[in-house]
């Protein structure tokens, strides 16, 4: 039909302009024109179908299949340490890729953790040295000089961590270990190691590098160079830990040996200034969580002026001296001491008073049997700890707490197994101390040895003798640290007189560090009583050769009779210490 050949351009024109004057005009009458349409087109002549489709159908539509992705290549890295890597092992799915970040290659379409792990220089405890210097570090691996004689151990993942900072190892630097057996292998052979920080624990001592060192407070992990890091790639989430060192989670516990504010300390005090004492020790004392004081004297308002020369062992400090203590820091006061009742119920009574107004914990001795006995409970930084202690009474010198008269905590063995045990139920790691029968002998006797295991076998990780005027051996005892005795912190012994054992100046501060609820380190400070009242840190010389004698009155090393480098100590094995 001719006539639809002018209509059908006219319709198409009518439509358009619909379209883009009104648009709902259109909606309204699409379907009646369309309709039309079709009647006229139903009458058109019908062409025959051609065999050959046209050119512009030749062309397929795009596909709606989606594309099939880069296969993924799970996999975990040489380098990854034990404890991540297990961790990881029991992610669910496992489609992901965990390595070192230099060989992970970025992937904008994948899910990216980035993961800090920090790592430690550590020997078997009883060794001399303090740490190395980077340079010293890099030049044992580089260059295959030993540090102490012998090649650092360490596990596989390890050293091909290092491998990323260092390149591969001179073939004499390193030796590979199972993570499981390095600790005994390093107390058999005097080695030293570099492990994760999770694996640290009492029995290593942690060297610092140039000065850094992960288990102290003012630890700088920008400058530690010993830290790799990690990358978890994943097209899924995947929760890792992104670090295994939180300083959160880290808190530090310094406990010290006997302290009496009298006689020849006390004068020293009144012309040289009440803080006098801890001027040379006070920022390390500061610096702790929590710094213990076992306070042997009573405070008296009408204590007499000190002598220094006093022969009578009745003992009483002026009030004011309390400010020492407040200046260098104390958290908790120990009352085990012989000398707490000394000026009877008023000096005790008084002296709880002033550590009330200061807002200062104590334990081991109270106004009463029952306010001696009740430990002295912290929380910092999310771990328990507690506190408790006892007199263990020489009955002809020194009275103890009863019912209804103040004192010091008497040992009650009963009722002090079953509290620890109570408390290590609840969470809190527990430190026990003692005030034991006086002794100047470094070893400690059978008896002694006896009593300080059995609060270990109670549930205390730390068990500490308050009593000891001249320092004693120390031991690791089931997985438990117990020094029997550090010695004196505030008092006038100098070793000048004809019965006084030689040294005795030398002074322990144990540095206890605890993470995430567990004791992980012990670090021996070291001082040096002079002017007979003021402790100053050793000397290099004098730390070197006080540690060896205590390490071999531990049944640790052979005697040395010369100090060993600060820096390349010599080691024998080591033996198992015996009673």
């Amino acid at each position: 039909m001719p006539a639809l050949r002018i209509i059908q351009p006219r319709i198409t024109r009518i439509i358009a302009d619909l379209f883009l004057k009104n648009s709902r005009a259109f909606a309204k009458f699409a379907s009646t024109i369309f309709l039309l349409v079709a009647i006229l087109s139903a009458c058109a002549p019908q062409a025959t179908p051609s065999l050959k489709p046209p050119a512009s159908s030749l062309t397929p539509p795009p596909s709606l299949e989606p594309i099939a992705p880069t296969p993924f290549e799970a996999r975990i890295g040489s380098s990854v340490p034990t404890s991540l890597r297990e961790q990881a092992q029991k992610l669910n799915p496992q489609s992901f890729i965990l390595d070192a970040s230099p060989l992970v290659v970025s992937n904008p379409n994948l899910n990216e953790t980035k993961i800090t792990w920090v790592y430690a220089l550590v020997a078997p405890f009883p060794t001399v040295a303090d740490g190395v210097t980077l340079d010293q570090l890099q030049t044992a691996w580089t260059d295959g000089v030993l540090l102490n004689g012998t090649p650092l151990l360490m596990d596989e993942s390890t050293r091909d961590a290092l491998i990323l900072l260092w390149d591969a190892p001179a073939a004499s630097a390193v030796r590979i270990v199972s993570t499981g057996d390095l600790l005994a292998t390093a107390w058999a052979e005097s080695a030293w190691a570099i492990v994760p920080f999770e694996d640290l624990q009492p029995k290593w001592k942690v060297l610092a590098i140039d000065g850094q060192s992960p288990i102290r407070k003012n630890f700088d992990a920008s400058t530690y160079p010993l830290i790799i890091n990690f990358t978890l790639q994943s097209p899924t989430n995947h929760q890792l830990p992104i670090t295994n060192y939180d300083p959160s989670k880290l808190t530090t516990v310094i406990l010290t040996g006997v302290t009496a504010l009298v006689r020849a300390v006390a004068l020293t005090m009144e012309y040289k200034g009440v803080a006098y004492p801890g001027e040379k020790i006070r920022d390390v004392l500061r610096e702790a969580d929590i710094t213990h004081i076992s306070n042997e004297a009573p405070f008296l308002a009408r204590c007499a002026f000190p002598q220094a020369d006093q022969t009578t062992l009745i003992f009483c400090s002026d009030p004011q001296y309390m400010d020492l203590l407040t200046d260098i820091g104390a958290d908790v006061i120990e009352l085990t001491g012989n000398h707490f009742a000394d000026r009877g119920a008023q000096g005790m009574l008084e002296t709880l008073e002033i550590y009330k107004q200061r807002h200062l914990p104590y334990f081991g001795g109270g106004a009463d049997l029952q306010d001696s006995l009740k430990p002295a409970l912290f929380e910092i930084n999310g771990n328990k700890i507690a506190f408790i202690g006892c007199n263990k009474p020489d009955v002809e010198r020194f009275s103890t707490a009863r019912e209804l008269r103040p004192g010091a905590a008497p040992c009650d063995f009963e009722y002090h197994t079953q509290k620890i045990a109570e408390l290590k139920a609840q969470g809190y790691l527990v430190i026990f101390t003692f005030q034991w029968n006086e002794s100047y002998n470094p070893r400690p006797s059978p008896q002694q040895m006896d009593d300080f295991r059995l609060m270990v076998d109670s549930g205390a990780s730390i068990v500490s003798g308050s009593q000891a005027h001249y320092a004693q051996a120390l031991e690791f005892y089931d997985d438990a640290f117990i020094h029997y005795g550090l010695g004196n912190l505030f008092f006038d012994q100098m070793g000048d007189q004809s019965w006084m054992p030689r040294d005795i100046r030398r002074e322990f501060l144990d540095r206890y560090v605890i993470y995430d609820g567990k004791l992980i380190g012990v670090e021996l400070l070291t001082a040096m009583l002079e002017d007979y009242s003021r402790p100053r840190w050793m000397t290099e010389a004098e730390r070197a050769a006080f540690l060896n004698d205590y390490f071999y009155y531990s049944g640790w090393t052979p005697l040395i009779s010369t100090p060993a480098p600060a820096i390349t100590p010599t080691l024998t094995p080591l033996a198992i210490p015996t009673p």
